[in-house]
Formats: structure tokens, sequence, C-alpha cells
């Protein structure tokens, strides 16, 4: 689905989908029963694995020993159909991630990222001999007992955090487990090394360490107090107490799918409108400081009727003004009291006052021009920020391709020339069946906001938008404007969730029917007025919103 995630589909027993994800900061591998969406056109290690593994037996899965290296043997067929051993190698060390298919000489067919030159001993690159990555040093707890531990702490001496000593002296241990079995030894995860080797020598340590890492994996994910993700583990986490939930899975799989639900989504996010997030945000600050601009031009407008109101003081005046005065002070019968008139000693009478009327014009004209371009800036500012809350939002590859449709059809994206793309088949607004058995509709962007309000809505059909915020346009289809309660309270959430309101506590909801709902003079796509409406507070809920999608474009 994307160049860091490869997903590879496995038969045997029933069917199952391996997942591995390389990038970003959940690089893992577990077993999922989503299934992805993939690009138009596949990166191309993926294609290679498609050449290379597509029929393959999964012969093996092995573990390098207190590494996060995965082995996964093959039985493949070659080009003679003649059978060939491989491997696919899945290194999940972080920043480093890598996967890597080897043939049945250790040799690198190609990997997913390609690391360092030729004459470097730990390069990455096809045609190369693949080497381990460098091991830690550390030791494998496989190999010490209580009393080794004990003993080691001891001589280590020193004040660090007893925590932090563990992680840098065992393999194996994260700061989590290691701060779970210092809590489980001395009632506190911030133990110093020198106090607990002060108090029993540290063997309270050596039994709670080999005890915890020994013990059978369970999975638990840590949740705050509010139900969000914090962390996981394979063991009960007691060192925080109530204030955590230590909530038990069913599977490891299960877990990393649940765990890393969200940033997922929000990577592959990322990923899909990078750059059309970076193009709008761009055009928003230009947009900004033009407006601004222009405010300031405005405001030096704003004198203009004094020129106007000089020059007439200029004009009655004509017979006392002579030719080479610099100034003229005379009763000001606009604001009472004397003025004095600078005037162009270069100029006779005439042309002075002629300058004040034309200095005049010029302001009235400019702050008409300068109104009318504000009004558009803002009303352009409102659509490109409209268009940055629907790139929030996206969901699938073929969102974002319908708001880079949108753009290039506005002018903000150019196509380049002698790039095929495949042909973009749009997709349909989003929809729902509410509980009652009613169907309704929400759009995915602006431009089916359009289509979906101004055009395929009958006009007794009720129209609802979350209250002063960019978001979806949502469609209960009524011959008369009128609908049941629960789908009216089911559709306005739906429309609070897919707004820029989805994570506050209650939006407002106007509804009303399309009938009462038109587009905005001059307006952006997804621009639109409406009046007699009524409104209804509701709280944004994506479950709910998923419950009652229904699948399929």
């Amino acid at each position: 689905p994307d160049r860091g995630t490869v997903v590879l589909t496995v038969r045997g027993n029933g069917t199952v989908r391996l997942w591995m994800r390389m990038s970003g900061s959940g690089v893992r591998v577990n077993l999922s029963d989503e299934e992805p969406e993939n690009p138009p056109n596949p990166p191309m290690f993926c294609m290679l694995l498609r050449k290379h593994l597509v029929g393959a037996r999964i012969t093996d899965v092995r573990r390098i020993p207190d590494e996060r290296v995965m082995e996964i043997c093959l039985d493949t067929t070659g080009i003679f159909g003649e059978s060939e051993n491989k491997k696919l190698i899945v290194e999940m060390v972080g920043r480093s991630a890598n996967l890597i298919l080897l043939d049945s000489g250790n040799i690198i067919i190609d990997c997913m990222f390609r690391v360092g030159s030729a004459d470097e001993r730990r390069a990455v690159l096809p045609g190369m001999i693949y080497r381990l990555p460098p091991a830690q040093d550390k030791i494998s707890l496989s190999v010490c007992g209580e009393s080794d531990i004990a003993s080691m702490a001891a001589e280590s001496g020193g004040d660090t955090e007893l925590a932090r000593w563990c992680v840098s002296r065992f393999a194996g241990i994260s700061p989590l487990t290691a701060r779970e079995v210092t809590f489980r030894a001395y009632g506190t995860a911030d133990m110093r090394l020198s106090d607990a080797v002060a108090a029993d020598g540290c063997a309270l340590l050596g039994r709670e360490l080999k005890r915890l890492t020994d013990a059978k994996p369970v999975p638990y994910m840590l949740l705050d107090g509010e139900g969000r993700p914090f962390d996981y583990t394979y063991t009960p986490a007691v060192q925080y107490g109530p204030e955590y939930e230590c909530r038990r899975y069913g599977s490891f799989s299960e877990l990393l799918r649940d765990f890393y639900a969200r940033t997922d989504e929000e990577q592959a996010r990322r990923q899909r409108t990078g750059n059309l997030m970076k193009l709008v945000k761009g055009r928003i600050g230009r947009i900004e400081r033009r407006i601004d601009a222009q405010r300031r031009e405005l405001e030096a407008t704003e004198d203009r009727e004094r020129y106007r109101e000089l020059g007439d003081i200029l004009m009655s005046s004509l017979g006392h003004i002579k030719k080479g005065m610099t100034s003229f002070e005379a009763d000001d019968w606009y604001r009472g009291g004397k003025v004095t008139i600078k005037l162009d000693e270069k100029k006779n009478p005439q042309q002075n006052a002629a300058w004040y009327y034309k200095e005049y014009n010029r302001k009235k004209s400019a702050r008409s021009h300068l109104t009318g371009l504000i009004e558009n800036g803002e009303q352009e500012l409102e659509y490109l920020q409209s268009v940055l809350s629907e790139l929030n939002r996206t969901e699938t590859y073929r969102d974002s391709e319908d708001i880079r449709l949108e753009l290039a059809a506005g002018g903000y994206v150019q196509e380049q020339k002698n790039v095929r793309r495949q042909k973009h088949r749009p997709t349909q607004p989003m929809r729902f069946r509410s509980d009652s058995g009613v169907e309704f509709y929400a759009g995915r962007n602006n431009v089916q906001n359009d289509q979906l309000t101004l055009k395929t809505a009958g006009r007794g059909d009720i129209w609802l938008h979350a209250q002063k915020l960019h978001g979806s346009h949502v469609i209960i289809p009524s011959a008369d404007g009128r609908t049941d309660d629960v789908t009216l309270a089911q559709a306005a959430a739906v429309a609070a969730y897919y707004s820029d309101g989805r994570n506050a506590g209650m939006v407002s909801v106007d509804y009303t029917q399309v009938r009462r709902v038109r587009r905005m003079n001059g307006g952006r796509p997804g621009m639109v007025i409406y009046t007699d409406y009524k409104t209804i507070a509701v709280s944004p809920d994506g479950e709910l919103a998923k419950r009652l999608e229904i699948k399929g474009r």
C-alpha cells in the first residue's frame, strides 16, 4: 500500500494477511484481516516481491535470538520451473528497519531501502552478501541466573537509575519492562542502582528480572484515563496503579492492530496528502499576507473625503492664490477654523485644486477596488481552508486524488506533461443507514458537496452542516423536509464527525430543506448560504459513523 509497507496474503488453513511495516513510528510485523487499498502504481520493491514470491511456500519462520530480526524461509519456483530457496529478512531495528530478499546463497536480490555503498561492511545493496546487523554489546538474559544479575549490578555500582542500567546491560529489555521489574522488586520504578545494592545487593532485582523475562508472554495494552492507547507490553503492568487501564488481548496481532490504528491512519494520510498539504498551506500563507497588505492600503484611503474638501476650498479661493506659493491658509468651512493647504509652487491655483480632486478620485477608486480584492481573497482563503480540512479527513488514496483533481480544476495544481496517470474514477458520496432504516449521504469533498446538495438532492430533502465549520454536506432524502428523530440525530452526529469539530465535545449542526440552500454568489465549490434553519447540538461520533456507513463505492 505504500513504500514502507508490504502485505503478504498467505493461504493455508484459511487466508490471513501478514502486514510488515518498516517505516514510521510503528515498525512491526503482525497478522491483520484489514485489506489495504493499493495505489494505482505499486512501489518498485512491491513489484519485485510479486515476481519472486507469488505462489511461493513458506517453509519456516525464525527469529534471531535477542534481536528484532526475523527470517521467513521460502520455497519458490525459478524461471525454468526449478525449485529455489529464498529468504525474506525482516529487520525491525528502529530507523534502520528494512525488508530484504535473499537468494539461496544469502546474496541480496533487493531490499525495501538501499543502505550505504559497496565498500561498507554493513551496506545493504543488491548483489552483496547479507550480514546481520551488528550485535549489541549487551548480555543475553538466557545465560544469566539470578545471582549473576545481582553480582553484575553490585559490581557496576554508580548512582544511575536501576531501570536505565538494566536497559543498557541486557539484550531484549525495553524501558517499560525495566521499570516494571524495578517497581516489582522495590516498590518504585525510580530506584537508584546504589540504593538497590545497599538494600539487598540487588537480589530482588535478579529474582524479578528472571521471573518477568521467563514468563509466558501475554498481550496487554495500557490505556490512559480517557481510554487512549498509551503503550503495550507482554505482562500486566502494575507500576502505574489505577492511573492506567491494563487491557488484555487475545493475540499480539490484534493488540498491534488496535494500538497503531490511529497512528497508521495519520501516517498514511500524511503520505497521501503531504505535497497537497504543503501546496495549500503555502497558498493560504501568501493570500493572508496579500490581504494584510491590501487592508493597510485600504486604511490609507480613509482620508479621501478630505482631499475633495481641500479641492473645494482652493477653488473658492482662486483669486487669493498666486503661482509660486507653497501653502495657503483659508477658512475651513467644512470642519471649522483655519486650515493650511500645501501647494505645488510650480502649478497654478487651478492645477493645485485639480491635483486634490484627482487624489480624491484615485483614493475613492482604490477603496472600491481594494474592497473587491479583499472580498475575493477572503473567499479564496475560506475555500482553501476547507480544502485543508478535507485533506485532514481523507481516508483513502482515491479521496486524496479527488481533491488533487479539484485543485487542478481550480488552477492550483499544474498537471505535469508527459506523465501518464491511470484514469481516475471519482469516489461516490459516503452512504449511511440510520438505526431507523433510513439511508442518508455525506460528501467527501467540496466537489461532492456541490454535486450532492445542488444537483442530486431533491428540494424537500433535509440538508445538514456543522455550524460555522468546514465539513461535509449531509443529505437525508425526504419529500416534505421531515424525518424521524433517530435519523436526524445520527445524521447530525455524522455531519459533526466529518467536520473540523470532530475532536470537540459538542458541535452545533444546522439543518434545513435543500430548497433553502443556494450557492454563494461567485462562490467556490462547496460554498453555500442557507436560510430558515434549525440547530441541533450533538457529539461527533466516529464509532457511530463507521457502524452506520454502508461500505462499497
